[in-house]
């Protein structure tokens, strides 16, 4: 397993729509173990592989229990209500906006062998599942918002919600 370097926005690979995993062997297996590594390291809580420049259909979510789901040419088939809240993005490094996203979402994929599963979540693992799957499409959050926040100015406005 390797670290990968995170792409930060502006690099055109963030921009590509991924192509699908055809080929479960062990050069994707060693992909998964290291988008694992590199999202533990980097503290987020889901990575896509355009985001360390691999234009795959693949990527790793951590989910209510902190294990990370593998999901390879994930698809979202279900999604219920709606939720707004703080995102960001380890390829917006420092930058926050305010996005709606479904509150429940469940998405059909396969796991590093090749076998189909379906999963669910709520909450924060709806919006990871989103987030990283536009991944894939060659967008980022910062699309959903109007104005981007550094965490200097959430803190800034949190300490005056608490004072009024």
């Amino acid at each position: 397993m390797a670290l990968r370097k995170i792409l930060i926005q502006g690099d055109s690979a963030l921009e590509k729509v991924c192509r699908p995993v055809e080929k479960f062997d062990r050069k994707l297996h060693w992909l998964l173990d290291d988008l694992k590594e590199t999202l533990e390291e980097s503290g987020g809580v889901g990575l896509a592989a355009p985001q360390v420049g691999i234009l795959r259909r693949a990527v790793i979510v951590v989910n209510d229990q902190e294990q990370m789901i593998e999901l390879i040419n994930p698809e979202i088939i279900c999604q219920e209500g709606e939720q707004d809240g703080w995102e960001g993005c380890l390829s917006v490094p420092n930058q926050y906006g305010w996005v709606t996203r479904p509150n429940f979402v469940t998405v059909r994929a396969q796991d590093r062998k090749g076998n189909f599963f379906e999963v669910s979540g709520e909450d924060m693992v709806a919006r990871c599942f989103c987030h990283e799957l536009e991944h894939l499409d060659g967008h980022l959050f910062v699309e959903h918002t109007d104005k981007l926040y550094t965490v200097e100015e959430l803190e800034a406005m949190e300490a005056e919600g608490e004072e009024s």
